[in-house]
């Protein structure tokens, strides 16, 4: 045999044993990962992902470890990169859209569910993980389009039916939502039931049957996601902020990124004279609905008390300019312009508000003459 052919076969024979020994890392790595060796298996992914950068599977199973582990954010990482290599990889953009969602960044989230749905349309999974998010985005009118045509072939899944139920009470379509509350209520007693059924007082008014039913809610299962939050909203409409409280800081305990608990608490907080504690239950919150201009008004609000009168004016600014009828944001607006020794501005936000409290007062007027 010819030197050349021999050097050959030594160097194809070092590759082989190269590549056998990655693809046994690779095959610990996994191994570990189904034991629940979590640390392990990281470790492992990662020895291997040094000597093979671009394999996609050791990627997204490094960020599914990561994941499990609770590092949501070097997880993200690694879908990203992933999706890079290879993208509309559905299994890293469903994990991608997953840990966006565990760390509080909805938006995002509904995002990469969005293009899951899109792409595999009959899948379950990606389109009730989006219409989740897009109620936690308060985007009920996105939630009924997705889950109305599920809920007629599908009309025993509670899920789809309490989500669907949700959005509907929440678009103030009580009919059709009671329509879906019979159907839950078919099944029997339920929290979910009884969230349904005191959500549904609360928009309409009656806070002593809300706050009963809500009650029955948190007693039946104590971790149902936002319960705890309209249980404090029922307590504060009957007078008990002290009770509300407690109830937002459970709600929190179960969520830390319900959008309704951490706007109720930074509320209660900013009353209170806890600034700081109201900014981060904010800051929460904002990660959930960035453009909600109840939210943006509330973090102008901290940012005056604070002191911080050019934020809080940038704030008001955009948010009058956005919604011109939006009499509280004005109301606050003067304040800091008249702390900012511009009394020509601040007198013209008051005669806004002015003017805006007197078209509300004609309307309410010409409501009651009509009855």
């Amino acid at each position: 045999m010819p030197r050349w052919a021999a050097a050959l076969m030594v160097c194809a024979a070092a590759v082989f044993a190269q590549t056998d020994a990655a693809e046994e890392i690779l095959k610990r790595a996994i191994a570990l990962h189904q034991q629940g060796k979590i640390e392990a298996a990281i470790e492992a992914y990662r020895s291997y992902i040094a000597k093979r950068p671009d394999s996609v599977l050791a990627l997204a199973n490094l960020g599914a470890a990561y994941a499990r582990a609770g590092r949501y954010q070097d997880a993200i990482q690694q879908y990203q990169h992933a999706l890079k290599l290879q993208p509309g990889y559905a299994g890293a953009q469903l994990n991608l859209g997953l840990a966006y969602y565990k760390t509080g960044q909805v938006e995002a989230a509904a995002s990469e569910f969005e293009k899951v749905h899109r792409a595999a349309p009959a899948e379950l999974q990606p389109v009730l993980l989006l219409a989740d998010c897009r109620l936690a985005m308060g985007e009920n009118k996105k939630v009924i389009e997705l889950l109305d045509p599920l809920a007629t072939g599908r009309p025993d899944d509670l899920a789809i039916a309490y989500m669907l139920g949700t959005a509907l009470i929440r678009d103030e379509q009580p009919a059709r939502g009671q329509t879906v509350i019979d159907r839950i209520l078919r099944h029997g007693d339920s929290a979910e039931t009884w969230l349904l059924l005191g959500t549904a007082k609360l928009n309409a008014g009656d806070f002593p049957g809300a706050l009963a039913d809500l009650k029955k809610a948190v007693d039946l299962k104590p971790d149902l996601p936002d319960a705890w939050a309209y249980y404090g909203q029922a307590l504060l409409r009957t007078g008990d902020p002290a009770a509300a409280t407690e109830a937002y800081r459970k709600a929190l305990a179960a969520n830390p990124y319900s959008f309704a608990a951490n706007m109720q608490m930074a509320i209660l907080l900013k009353e209170a004279g806890d600034m700081p504690g109201a900014r981060e239950c904010l800051v929460r919150a904002r990660q959930v609905r960035p453009k909600d201009l109840g939210l943006r008004y509330q973090l102008a609000s901290v940012a005056m008390h604070e002191g911080n009168l050019d934020a809080a004016r940038r704030g008001l600014e955009e948010i009058v300019k956005e919604s011109p009828s939006y009499t509280e944001a004005h109301v606050t607006l003067a304040t800091v312009y008249y702390r900012l020794k511009r009394k020509e501005d601040g007198d013209r936000e008051r005669a806004i508000v002015q003017k805006l409290i007197a078209e509300a007062q004609r309307k309410q007027q010409q409501g009651l003459n009509v009855k």
